[in-house]
């Protein structure tokens, strides 16, 4: 059997179940660009690269499944970088494949030649250069098995074009076992084993006795608080935690990557900590005697000043990635292992030594979260739309449309929005809220709402933005009605980088430097030229009526609402300072 690396990229593409790809083609990728158009592999092309990494991102953040997304060589695997760094930094499970030139003008400076591989080696999980066709039938099963093994992240294969165009002899035999291996799922073990550095898991004998020491800890603890991360959102750890917290009731905290693995109407839930973190959050993490962190890093952002961060607690830390363990925090009990294994070993653990909790501690909690959570936090002086509020009744809204809450995804760009998102949109359940988290990243909110109603044909993406955010990646509204996604943008604008605008407030005595915009363009028009339907929600006070219908055949659908450029986010921590030293108005 005869097969050029173009076509062993696509049918192995095929193998592992992708059903599409974002990219733009270029002269380096066009071998691989003519056999894909011959493929069962939809291909969705965006205006700019970056956009891609961040469709394949919204793919695979809703669904937890790999994604993979495409560049030629030079500018175009550039502008893809920043999209696999924000997938490094929240563990994310992409492919980026690009182009790269011709093997024998490698290191000449030829036209559209950059080191793609040099490039990325820092910001992926793995990276790699094929330099022959063969080397493509190790490479992608590889790629697949990093992605998601132990912590996710991405991996890029730089292919030269004559890779791509080279035809190959292979054995039918061989091929035939590849497939094989795919589908069974043993394809690319090879790398685990051969990396025997890599270690996802303790053994057998040193959970038994990490498990009984955090039974104790949990036994004798009266102000315990379960702490949750990226790593628990998913929907397999979700339901561990729910069974946990029947069997043994606390205080839950999330961080920003966490919302949605403890639904927000769960008694339980006290909200996110951290530098914009509810009070009742912070205050229940500084006042712990035992933090259970699960699925978490310990980012700067969640822990304020670390000294003061649950300063009185013994620590269980559960994380996949050993290289966390006691890189911020001392631990009393580490774990490496996934959530999703860890909590029903508790759940049995807690049943057999028959812990209790005791109630009383939540109710505190619970109390100090009714007494300091309020819509009007941060409100400025002004009657106009509070975004905390159109945030909160989102849901409602979706309902009043004829669009089931449950059918809602949400994706934010970066800026105050996304904070308000954070503390005041109702997040039930994983993958239902996706946002950049350690990267913040500007851009990201719309293209990812693409990836996300790709992937979820069934339901309404909400994507929240600012006027600042939204203008990092405008051009994708042309890919957004080109695909007519159910996609509803709600922009909130305010004249300003209002999270810059509000530091500068609060931090720089108010020297607002290059915070400003001093002209703000029509973005009623701009969303309206390139076909979206538009309202302006100043106007139309009934405005979700029309956003979320879902009976109109044109689906996206764009919401410009004004809000004063002096609404702030609260609680705030100035860097530095301890969580509980937040600024309250």
């Amino acid at each position: 059997m005869k097969l050029t690396g173009a076509q062993i990229i696509v049918k192995l593409l095929e193998e592992y179940g992708i059903k599409m790809v974002a990219g733009i083609p270029g002269g380096s990728i066009l071998p691989l660009y003519d056999e894909l158009n011959r493929s069962s592999v939809r291909h969705v092309l965006v205006r700019q690269e970056q956009a891609a990494g961040f469709i394949a991102q919204g793919i695979s953040r809703s669904t937890g499944k790999v994604a993979v997304c495409m560049a030629t060589s030079g500018p175009g695997a550039m502008n893809l970088l920043t999209a696999i760094a924000d997938a490094r930094c929240d563990s994310v499970p992409i492919i980026a494949i690009t182009g790269q030139v011709n093997t024998y003008l490698i290191g000449t400076d030829a036209f559209q030649e950059a080191d793609t591989f040099g490039l990325s080696f820092p910001i992926t999980k793995h990276s790699v250069m094929v330099k022959t066709p063969e080397e493509l039938m190790h490479a992608i099963p590889e790629a697949f098995t990093i992605a998601l093994n132990g912590r996710p992240g991405p991996v890029l294969i730089d292919v030269p074009r004559d890779v791509q165009a080279k035809e190959i002899e292979i054995d039918d035999g061989v091929w035939k076992d590849l497939l094989m291996k795919i589908s069974s799922g043993d394809a690319g073990k090879e790398y685990l084993k051969k990396d025997a550095s890599v270690k996802f898991h303790i053994s057998a004998k040193d959970m038994a006795e990490k498990l009984a020491k955090a039974g104790e800890l949990i036994a004798k603890a009266k102000k315990p608080v379960l702490y949750c991360g990226g790593g628990c959102n998913s929907f397999e750890a979700a339901d561990g935690i729910g069974k946990f917290l029947k069997n043994y009731s606390m205080p839950v905290v999330t961080s920003l990557m966490g919302l949605g693995c403890v639904p927000e109407s769960s008694a339980e839930f006290i909200g996110m900590l951290g530098m914009h973190g509810s009070y009742a959050a912070n205050v229940a993490i500084h006042d712990s005697d035992l933090v259970i962190a699960a699925g978490v890093r310990f980012d700067d952002r969640a822990t304020g000043l670390v000294s003061q961060f649950c300063p009185n607690a013994e620590i269980i830390h559960i994380d996949i990635d050993a290289a966390e363990i006691e890189k911020i925090m001392a631990t009393s009990v580490s774990i490496v292992a996934d959530v999703e294994s860890v909590f029903p070993a508790l759940v049995q653990l807690i049943e057999e030594k028959k812990i209790k909790s005791d109630d009383s501690w939540l109710k505190k909690i619970q109390k100090l979260k009714k007494e300091n959570d309020s819509i009007n936090l941060g409100r400025a002086a002004t009657d106009g739309a509070n975004p905390r509020e159109i945030i909160s009744k989102t849901p409602e809204y979706a309902e009043k449309a004829g669009i089931s809450s449950d059918d809602l995804i949400v994706t934010t760009d970066v800026g105050q929005h996304q904070m308000w998102a954070a503390q005041y949109y109702p997040v039930e359940k994983p993958r239902s809220f996706l946002t950049s988290g350690s990267l913040g990243t500007m851009g990201f909110g719309l293209p990812a709402a693409i990836g996300a109603a790709l992937a979820n044909p069934d339901k309404r993406i909400v994507c929240y933005s600012g006027d600042g955010s939204i203008m990092m990646n405008v051009q994708e509204m042309a890919t957004l009605c080109e695909l007519n996604l159910p996609v509803t943008i709600i922009v909130f604008q305010n004249g300003t980088l209002g999270m810059v605008y509000q530091q500068q407030k609060y931090l720089f005595k108010k020297n607002y430097s290059a915070s400003v915009f001093d002209r703000v363009p029509d973005l009623l028009s701009i969303a309206k030229g390139f076909g979206l339907e538009v309202i302006d929600g100043d106007a139309d006070p009934q405005w979700y009526l029309k956003a979320f219908d879902s009976k109109r055949p044109n689906k996206p659908c764009f919401v410009r609402i004004s809000v004063d450029p002096e609404e702030t986010v609260l609680p705030f921590v100035p860097g530095g300072k301890a969580n509980i030293d937040a600024i309250m108005n």
